[in-house]
């Protein structure tokens, strides 16, 4: 999953903690690359509780992870959760299966 603010990619991971964040964007899971951790216009969701922007969205619940308040993810107008899925991915992920697969 890509930097939901600038888009850049994760790479191999190192041994020790992520420096990349977890977060929330209209009720959808994100993540926040180190470069952008400090930018201003991130838009994340608040937690109703404490205001905290360190939430986690896991099985349709969003979750604070300061001061541990759930509550339902949101869903869209249809009633299914909002897509998390970022623009311009299933072409990537189309290019990929097509080097891989040998297709021109």
């Amino acid at each position: 999953m890509p930097c939901y603010h600038c888009g850049a990619r994760q790479t191999d991971p190192v041994r020790g903690a992520s420096p990349w964040l977890r977060g929330v964007s209209d009720g959808g899971q994100v993540l926040i690359c180190p470069d952008c951790q400090g930018a201003a216009d991130l838009r994340l969701d608040t937690c109703d509780t404490c205001g905290s922007t360190r939430l986690v969205c896991r099985l349709g619940e969003v979750e604070c992870r300061d001061c541990g308040a759930e509550r339902p993810a949101a869903r869209s107008a249809a009633g299914v959760l909002a897509p998390t899925t970022p623009p311009g991915l299933s072409a990537e992920v189309e290019a990929a299966l097509n080097r891989v697969l040998g297709r021109n």
